[in-house]
């Protein structure tokens, strides 16, 4: 005899019994169902087909019982025309059958339809405002919480248009009808079958609380086993592990976890188990009870024989749906609280957008003004979200200004330099430019054009920008170098490689420019990544150029071939370089020094020594062993031996 609802409902039941404790007092707003609509409304017509099937699937399971009934009836009744009635009846139960798999089938198409229909469109909305976000909400947000977001959680809302949806109708459906037929057929065997449904629901749900309780204990283990995972095994984290000789602790702490969710595993596996006996048990029970009962009245002649067999066929549909609509709601819920975490990323307001009349930056505008600007980074609570940070509740202190009164311009084809020390404000500056950030009060001009003004798309042509460590894609170094412009030929490709001074290497190399750099570039040497890097710069070919640190940690050899590189790429161009080592920047026709945010001094490399200010320290610092030169003499060589700074008089 057939189980009292299918294992696939079987599942979902227990599954709602492990969320129920999670979702217990949540409720959902008018505007959430509103907008969980409006990702419908594209599939308005798609869903009434689908409910239909439904609807007509509920209908069937009912009626084939009511037949195999019948055909009971019939044997019991005899007569010369039995054998015929009970083949035309057999054949509308296969007629049903028939009917039933058709409609399974178009079902599951249309399920499939709005399903993936709706996970593209939410994973394409949420990808696509991922990207607007500002820089500091993936500073601060856990990667894998937000990779669930579109993932997880994006399948969990499409799950209220398909299982969930389905389910629910499908199950009043089916609940009203068999109610219905089987009180028809006899009310007392109906009611008395049903006494024994609280036997089953409520150790179901002892059962789900302890399951609800493990799995979530199963799912944190997961998630931090997946982050070590993530940590260790990419190339930084591996090299750490080998460089202080751990693998043997890794594998340890490792082993702990993971033998701790084969326990639980276990555990799971016992709990179902018994969920499942259970719920069996109690459906042949309430069968035997349905056969007794009802054959005692057919003994009697107070109903038929068949009768006794359409109750029983239909007391298996009728034990199911109850089952699953005690935790309907759970099951609701779930799908829309999926709903609400992607909507919460997606209310997440981008902090760079583009102003409604927006103009572009005219071609080959060079000239930078900064006009007295102010900024500080928002805070948490502007800019992320608790969930993704793993937080209670995220900080709302408004933090000091990193920037007070900045001002200085950059003429067409000059260098202009800053440094300063860690802090000062060097490239939060730099990042204003092609608006990384905005500013708080002032303004940034390309050309006389507030780069709020321009449109996105003109401020990225204009400016490129290399960073201290430029990021390569784990693709090919062609793909890489394609990203600055996607049309690009294979003989640009090789132009700019030769000019940034790499393409010995990438010709030496088997699969020349179908080689692919590794995760995040790590098969090549630091500088032979930076050179990758100013090829694609150059490939870009833009008037504004920003070296941010970009000769930083590079041994000798490395920063001289790569400073031949930026030679070729700064040629002809606006820059604006960012240094930590003085002595690559004393050609710079003005460097500004920055401290705590204001620009304390500003000039050429020998002008600065001169005045003996904050730069004079930091040049010092550097070059300890190398004099100082006058304003009349020719810049040192940073091996240069030389006395010491004389000591300041005292006033």
């Amino acid at each position: 005899m057939s189980s009292p609802m299918s294992s696939m409902s079987g599942w979902e039941t227990l599954r709602s019994l492990r969320k129920a404790d999670e979702l217990r007092g949540k409720r959902l707003g008018r505007e959430t169902t509103r907008r969980i609509m409006a990702f419908a409304r594209p599939y308005r017509r798609d869903i009434s087909v689908f409910l239909v099937t439904v609807v007509l699937g509920a209908a069937i399971g009912v009626a084939t019982p009511y037949f195999a009934g019948d055909v009971i009836n019939r044997i019991n009744a005899g007569g010369p025309d039995a054998g015929a009635a009970v083949v035309r009846v057999a054949l509308v139960i296969a007629g049903l059958a028939v009917a039933d798999s058709l409609l399974s089938l178009v079902q599951r198409w249309y399920s499939a339809r709005i399903g993936e229909g709706i996970i593209l469109s939410l994973r394409t909305q949420v990808y696509d405002h991922v990207q607007r976000l500002p820089l500091q909400f993936f500073t601060r947000t856990q990667t894998g919480a937000l990779v669930s977001r579109l993932n997880n959680d994006v399948q969990g809302a499409q799950r209220a248009f398909t299982s969930t949806l389905s389910g629910v109708v499908s199950n009043v459906i089916q609940l009203v009808l068999t109610a219905a037929v089987m009180l028809t057929l006899s009310w007392q065997v109906t009611l008395l079958s049903l006494i024994l449904l609280p036997l089953f629901i409520l150790p179901a749900r002892r059962v789900g609380k302890r399951l609800a309780a493990i799995t979530r204990e199963a799912y944190q283990l997961d998630a931090t086993m997946n982050a070590t995972m993530t940590e260790r095994f990419g190339v930084a984290g591996a090299l750490l592990v080998k460089l202080f000789g751990r693998p043997e602790t890794e594998a340890g702490r490792f082993a702990e976890r993971a033998g701790r969710v084969r326990d639980i595993g276990i555990q799971t596996a016992m709990y179902s188990r018994v969920f499942f006996v259970s719920m069996l048990l109690v459906a042949s029970l309430a069968q035997a009870l349905t056969y007794g009962l009802g054959g005692w009245f057919a003994v009697h002649g107070q109903i038929t024989a068949g009768t006794v067999v359409t109750l029983a066929l239909l007391l298996t549909r009728l034990y199911g749906p109850l089952t699953a609509l005690s935790n309907v709601r759970v099951d609701v819920m779930s799908a829309l609280v999926s709903f609400e975490r992607v909507f919460e990323v997606l209310d997440l307001t981008p902090a760079i957008a583009e102003r409604p009349g927006a103009r572009p930056l005219p071609p080959g505008a060079a000239r930078v003004e900064f006009r007295d600007v102010h900024f500080r980074y928002p805070s948490a609570a502007e800019i992320s979200l608790a969930s993704l940070e793993d937080v209670a509740s995220l900080d709302r202190t408004v933090t000091d200004e990193v920037l007070r009164g900045v001002s200085f311009t950059v003429e067409p084809g000059q260098m202009v330099a800053l440094v300063g020390p860690s802090g000062a404000g060097k490239s939060t500056t730099a990042m204003l430019l092609p608006r990384i950030y905005d500013v708080t009060e002032g303004a940034v001009l390309v050309d006389g054009v507030d780069v709020r003004d321009a449109t996105l798309q003109s401020l990225r042509d204009t400016i490129g920008v290399v960073t201290q460590d430029s990021h390569l894609f784990h693709e090919t170094i062609a793909e890489n170098l394609r990203y600055a412009k996607p049309g690009a030929t294979d003989a640009e490709l090789w132009t700019a490689l030769r000019r940034a001074q790499v393409g010995d290497l990438v010709e030496s190399l088997p699969d020349g420019l179908d080689t692919v750099v590794g995760e995040r570039g790590y098969r090549f040497s630091g500088g032979e990544k930076q050179r990758i890097a100013i090829a694609r710069l150059l490939l870009k070919a833009p008037s504004i150029v920003i070296l941010d640190e970009a000769t930083a940690h590079l041994d000798s050899e490395s920063e001289a071939a790569v400073q031949r590189a930026l030679a070729e790429a700064l040629e002809g161009r606006t820059a604006l370089v960012i240094a930590h080592r003085l002595s690559t920047i004393r050609e710079a026709d003005q460097i500004l020094v920055l401290e705590a945010g204001r620009v304390v001094e500003h000039g050429t490399h020998e002008s600065l020594v001169a005045a003996d200010g904050l730069y004079s320290d930091l040049y010092r610092t550097q070059f300890a062993a190398s004099p100082l030169p006058s304003p009349t003499s020719p810049v040192p060589s940073p091996t240069s031996p030389v006395p010491p700074r004389p000591p300041v008089p005292a006033p």
